[in-house]
Formats: C-alpha cells, structure tokens, sequence
C-alpha cells in the first residue's frame, strides 16, 4: 500500500521539501560499496582547494540556519558535516542501505538528507525553528533543540537537518522509509533530487521508490 506523501506545514520560510517513500531492494551490496567510495572521489575531486563556506549551497543552507537561530559553524548541517569528512579523505561509511544512500545523495547535492522509518512519526508535520528548552534523545545523545530547524509532528520533534531522533532511526531490520531531502529555495530545485537519486539508484539498486514528491 502506498502512503501519502506527509503534509508539512512550513514555519520556516526557504527551505523546501521532498520526500521520498523507499523500499529496500536486496542484493546491491557490492554496487552499493562502489557508488560509496566513488561518491567519495568525486567530492574530493570536485571541490579541492575550494573553501566549503563558498560553495554556493553549502552558504544558501547555512543562511537558512543563521535564519532560524542556529550557528551553522558550531551545528553544521548534516551535509556539510558529511562532505567534511569526505574531503579529509573518509569514505562513506557503510551503515544500512538507505542510510548509505541517503549519504550518497546528501554529499552529491550538498544539501541536508536524513531518513525516517516507516511509521516513526505521524503526519501532518510541522517545520519550525526548536523552542526555549526543547530537547530531543538524538543519535548523538541528548540535543538541545533550541533555535535549530527541525520538523515535529504531533508527539514532538523528530528530525533535523543536523541529526535525528532516534525515535526515527533505521535499524537492520527496517524495510522502508521516507527520506527527507531539505532543499534551501532556488538553490537546488526538486527536480534535481530526482534526477540525481535515480543516477545513484541505476549504479546500485538497493532501493525502489514506492511515492516521491
């Protein structure tokens, strides 16, 4: 059965959107390695000598944390943290397959990626900035959400893109899951994120997208 793609009421003026309904395709192991070590090579390649800060999504992301409270270069954006590592000479860790794919993605588009499990939150959603106090247990342990974008439904906050809840995480046995793609307005268009998860999906198949928008 397909689920809706969520309703989001939008807060924080922006950003955008998409999300992504996935299901694990078994199998693409090997493939999957490949596209995480040749993500990697391209990210070095493409951006060396060049100063993060300047890249023009890196800074459009960065000015939509400044917007909502947040200091992006002391809670850097889950994109950007990846594509630190990655030029440091990291691979991209192996995690779970949407977990590897949703890396690859982040670092391809340099925009903030993160997945959900199916049926973790409950739609509608909100995004908006975190409250005086508002905390949630992370995948880092506990995070003060205070000023941070992040969306919420009606049980609280459960993602961000810096780190999620581990209310949503992705455990080995989760099958599907939405991936949330934050995309800062007129920097990188929707159609981009398509385009670009299906370029990453024919090197290695370890998904097939149930609903997108």
């Amino acid at each position: 059965m397909t689920s809706p793609v969520p309703s989001v009421h939008m807060e924080l003026p922006g950003w955008e959107l998409v999300w992504l309904h996935l299901a694990v395709a078994p199998g693409a192991e090997q493939p999957l390695a490949a596209l995480r070590r040749e993500v990697s090579e391209l990210a070095r390649a493409s951006l060396e000598g060049i100063d993060l800060s300047a890249h023009a999504t890196v800074a459009a992301v960065r000015k939509l944390f400044r917007a909502a409270g947040c200091d992006p270069t002391r809670y850097r954006p889950s994109s950007e943290a990846l594509l630190r590592r990655v030029l440091k000479g990291e691979d991209l860790p192996a995690i779970h397959p949407l977990v590897d794919l949703n890396n690859c993605l982040s670092v391809e588009l340099a925009v903030p990626c993160c997945v959900a499990a199916e049926g973790s939150f409950t739609p509608p959603v909100t995004l908006r900035a975190g409250r005086p106090g508002e905390t949630v247990e992370s995948l880092r342990g506990p995070f003060n959400l205070e000023g941070k974008p992040l969306l919420a439904d009606a049980a609280g906050p459960f993602s961000t893109p810096i780190t999620d809840s581990r209310r949503v995480k992705v455990g080995e046995g989760t099958e599907r899951v939405w991936m949330i793609v934050y995309l800062p307005q007129g920097a990188v268009a929707p159609a981009a994120v398509h385009a670009k998860l299906a370029e990453l999906l024919a090197e290695a198949p370890v998904a097939a997208v149930v609903h997108g928008s």
